[in-house]
C-alpha cells in the first residue's frame, strides 16, 4: 500500500515489551530510491534518543490507530550501537548495526534489498516458513569487513527531512519544489515524488517517479527532468486525502508517455 511520509510520521513504534518511540524522519537511498532506515525519537525511557530502525524490523503497520509492530524489542533497542545523530550514518555504522541485529547488509546486489524484493524476506527466522534461497549457507557476509566498506566509497543514505524543499528543475526553467515522497510500505521503495507547483503558478501537487528523474545536484538542492513547464502543470493533480489507484497510476504515465516504466 502506498503512504505519503507525512502520513508516517509521529507513528507509535510498538516492540515486544514496549513503546520505543516515534518515527521522525527517514534515511533514504538516493541510488535505488528506498527507505533504508526511519529515525526514531526514543522518549524519555531511553533519554530521548534518536536510533534507526531498519524496515527489516518492520512486522506490521497498523492502520488504526496508525503504529508500526517491530519484531525487535526495547532492551535490544537499548544495546543497540549508538550512532551520532549529527553526522551522516556511515557504512561502518551499517556494518556495526547489521552484524548486531542478525541482518544480511542490503548493498551487494541489485535488487532493492540485496537478494530480496522486500526487506522482510531478510528477517531472521523468514525461510524457517518459506523457501530457503540457493545462496543462504553462503559465507559470512560480514567476514570481510574492508571489502564491504570500500565497495561504495560514495555513501548514498540522504535525510528526507533535508531534502523537502528540493527545486525541481523542468526544460524550461523551475518549477516548483520536493513537498514529500509516496512510499510502498510493502518494500519501502519511494514510487513518487510529491511536487508542489504553488511557486510557479496557483498549482497543486503533482507526481514524479525517481526513475524521470534526469539528475539530482546535492549541493545546489535541484531536481532535474526532462519535461516542459506545460507537461507538469498538466499532469493528474495529486489528493493526498484520496488513496492512490490503478487507474490514478496509469493515467500518470500516459500523460508523461512512460507507460511500463
Amino acid at each position: 500500500m502506498l503512504h505519503t511520509l507525512n502520513n508516517l510520521k509521529n507513528l507509535a513504534i510498538h516492540a515486544s515489551d514496549g513503546d520505543i518511540g516515534l518515527t521522525k524522519d527517514f534515511y533514504f537511498d538516493d541510488k535505488h530510491w528506498v527507505i533504508r532506515y526511519l529515525v526514531v525519537e526514543t522518549g524519555s525511557w531511553l533519554l530521548s534518543k534518536k536510533i534507526l530502525l531498519s524496515p527489516i524490523s518492520i512486522k506490521e503497520l497498523n492502520q488504526k490507530p496508525q503504529t508500526l509492530t517491530v519484531t525487535i524489542s526495547r532492551k535490544q533497542v537499548k544495546n543497540c550501537p549508538d550512532m551520532d545523530s549529527e553526522k551522516p550514518v556511515s557504512r561502518q555504522y551499517e556494518l556495526e548495526y547489521m552484524r548486531y541485529y542478525g541482518y544480511s547488509h542490503y548493498w551487494d546486489n541489485t535488487d532493492i534489498w540485496g537478494d530480496y524484493s522486500s526487506p522482510n524476506m531478510m528477517s531472521p527466522g523468514y525461510y524457517s516458513v518459506a523457501p530457503k534461497p540457493d545462496n543462504l549457507d553462503a559465507p559470512d557476509n560480514f567476514a570481510d569487513v574492508d571489502a564491504a566498506l570500500s565497495q561504495d566509497n560514495d555513501h548514498h543514505l540522504r535525510s528526507s527531512n533535508a531534502v523537502t524543499g528540493y527545486k525541481l528543475d523542468v526544460i524550461d526553467g523551475d518549477l516548483g519544489h520536493l513537498h514529500g515522497m509516496l512510499i510502498d510500505t510493502d518494500t519501502w521503495e519511494i514510487r513518487y515524488l510529491i511536487i508542489n507547483t504553488s511557486n510557479w503558478w496557483l498549482g497543486h501537487l503533482v507526481l514524479i517517479a525517481p526513475k524521470w528523474i534526469k539528475e539530482v545536484s546535492w549541493p545546489t538542492s535541484k531536481i532535474y527532468v526532462d519535461m516542459t513547464q506545460q507537461q507538469v502543470k498538466d499532469a493528474p493533480t495529486f489528493d493526498p486525502s484520496v488513496p492512490f489507484s490503478l487507474e490514478h497510476e496509469q493515467s500518470l504515465q500516459t500523460h508523461y508517455g512512460r507507460n511500463g516504466e
